[in-house]
């Protein structure tokens, strides 16, 4: 039974799974559940900006994982902090959505309803054509992406006391 005290973590992995590297963050999504995360706290999602706003609601830690495009080599990993620095929108630019990540986030935060923790992962992608297939390069670095958030799930929780 879980304890009504217990933290309230969300892992969302966005992307579109028909749009090659898009589909980074729910292919992360579905690996993170693979490798034992609790299904109940994984999310796929397209990214649409007050979707993602209405899905998070409620939640005291979110993890998000997309893919991104800031001229960092393919694969690379960033680690992001926007409750405290704002996203970079310009990394943000794959995006099939005309209200994006960082502005709901923007939003979410001018209307005071950002959890109070969330941590997002960004994985260079290179490929963001129509495909089902990640660029060699993401898909090398996909395993060290799902090692990084099942390192954070478990720093949230040891920070929360919550942990399991």
């Amino acid at each position: 039974m879980t304890s009504p005290h217990a933290l309230r973590l969300l892992v969302m992995g966005i992307g579109n799974p028909y749009r090659s590297d898009d589909a980074a963050g729910v292919i992360a999504a579905r690996r993170l559940k693979e490798a034992g995360l609790d299904p109940a706290i994984v999310m796929e999602h397209s990214g649409e900006g007050t979707s993602l706003m209405e899905a998070w609601k409620g939640a005291d830690a979110v993890i998000l994982i997309d893919a991104v495009s800031s001229g960092s080599p393919p694969g690379a990993i960033h680690r992001l902090e926007p409750i405290t620095t704002p996203l970079p929108a310009q990394m943000f630019q794959s995006s099939s959505h005309a209200f994006s990540l960082p502005q709901a986030i923007e939003l979410a935060r001018a209307l005071k309803e950002l959890p109070a923790r969330m941590v997002v992962f960004g994985i260079e992608g290179s490929n963001f054509q129509a495909g089902t297939e990640l660029s060699p390069a993401v898909s090398r670095a996909m395993p060290e992406l799902v090692k990084s958030v099942l390192e954070e799930v478990k720093r949230l929780q040891a920070a929360s006391g919550k942990g399991e």
